[in-house]
């Protein structure tokens, strides 16, 4: 589990065919990174395998290279956004972000907003599901809130502090960049539990003959 408050910015490479390996001399965690800790990298929970004083590697599925933009970024040598994952007793300025991401976007435009930023990201409908103004979304693994949105919550926007801006990546996108989003997880439970409850009722009576036919009585 994530917050989406971003510790560190680093870059990461193709270690080997199936191992990243992501460099961050300055990132303050890797001090008590331990082999077999989460960490999330560019908002996608990853394991780590191997790490010193500068640098962790993790292994990637072909899952999450199809999902999610880490193999692209590691073919370019791209700078990521890094969090390790959450203990008790953290503080969480963010949101609950468990780095498994549920779709890719891209950044539709970028303004200058006095000293801050507005971004309009794209969503594809696996998210925008999920999308409402004023809501919690992770973009490259950065908690953000949701300043509006159309309709169907496929194009949104986003207001970004000097601080979140200047401490990110999100300094280094381009229109037509592609972000990993993940939708706020209580969300998405509720728009299930609601879908539960609009089904259509069942007779589930229970009574002492359906106690006896069940053994309890």
């Amino acid at each position: 589990m994530f917050t989406g408050i971003i510790q560190a910015v680093g870059q990461v490479q193709w270690h080997s065919e199936h191992q990243l390996l992501i460099t961050a001399a300055m990132a303050p965690f890797l001090k008590e990174m331990a082999i077999g800790d989460s960490i999330a990298v560019d908002g996608v929970c990853l394991t780590v395998e191997t790490f010193d004083r500068s640098s962790f590697r993790v292994s990637v599925s072909p899952e999450t290279l199809q999902r999610t933009t880490l193999g692209e970024k590691a073919q370019q040598g791209a700078a990521v956004n890094l969090e390790p994952a959450l203990r008790v007793g953290d503080k969480l300025g963010g949101h609950f972000v468990t780095g498994h991401v549920d779709g890719v976007g891209s950044l539709r435009a970028i303004a200058p907003t006095g000293e801050s930023w507005e971004l309009t990201v794209a969503a594809p409908l696996a998210v925008a599901t999920y999308i409402i103004p004023k809501g919690s979304i992770a973009i490259n693994g950065i908690s953000l809130t949701v300043a509006a949105c159309n309709e169907l919550g496929d194009e949104f926007t986003v207001a970004v502090i000097p601080h979140t801006y200047r401490e990110t990546t999100l300094q280094f996108l381009q229109i037509g960049d592609a972000v990993n989003l993940e939708a706020d997880l209580l969300g998405k439970y509720t728009h299930k539990l609601l879908g539960r409850s609009a089904a259509p009722a069942t007779d589930s009576t229970i009574d002492i003959p359906f106690l006896q036919t069940h053994g309890y009585a």
